[in-house]
C-alpha cells in the first residue's frame, strides 16, 4: 500500500507552507490558541472583576475611590480590561472573516472590529488610571 500524504506533486500547498506545517489558510492554530488562552485568563480576571464590584457596591465615593487607587485592584482592573477586549476582538473577527467575501468589506470590518476593540480598551484604560492616580474631581 501506498502512502500518499506526502506525495508534494498532487499538493496544491506552497512548499513554504508545507515545510512551516501551517493549514490552509496560512496561520495554523494560532488564532484558535490565543482565543482559547484569553478565555482561560478572562476566568480569574472575571471573577476578581465581579468581587471589586460587589466590595464597591454599598460604597460611598470616597470609599470606591480608595479601593479603586489600591495598586493590586487597578492591576487587576487594567489585566481585565486588556483581556477581555483582546477576547472581544479575536471572537468577532473569525465570523467577519467567515462570512464577508468582498475584500473592501472585509477590509472595512476588520478595521472596525479592531478599532471598536481599542477604543473601548483604551476608555475603560484611561478611567482606571486616572481613579488610581488619585486625578477624579
Amino acid at each position: 500500500m501506498v502512502d500518499n500524504r506526502y506525495d508534494t506533486s498532487r499538493s496544491m500547498r506552497t512548499p513554504l507552507a508545507r515545510a512551516k506545517g501551517l493549514g490552509a489558510a496560512g496561520h495554523g492554530v494560532e488564532h484558535w490558541w490565543l482565543h482559547r488562552m484569553t478565555a482561560v485568563s478572562n476566568i480569574p480576571l472575571i471573577i476578581a472583576f465581579v468581587f471589586i464590584v460587589a466590595t464597591l457596591a454599598g460604597s460611598n465615593y470616597a470609599e470606591a475611590i480608595a479601593i479603586v487607587s489600591h495598586p493590586l485592584v487597578a492591576i487587576i482592573l487594567i489585566l481585565a480590561v486588556l483581556s477581555v477586549t483582546n477576547h472581544m476582538r479575536l471572537g468577532m473577527q473569525l465570523p467577519i472573516e467567515d462570512y464577508i467575501h468582498q475584500k473592501g468589506w472585509l477590509l472595512a470590518a476588520t478595521i472596525a472590529n479592531n478599532f471598536y476593540a481599542a477604543v473601548i480598551a483604551v476608555a475603560c484604560l484611561y478611567a482606571i488610571v486616572k481613579v488610581s492616580l488619585g486625578r477624579i474631581v
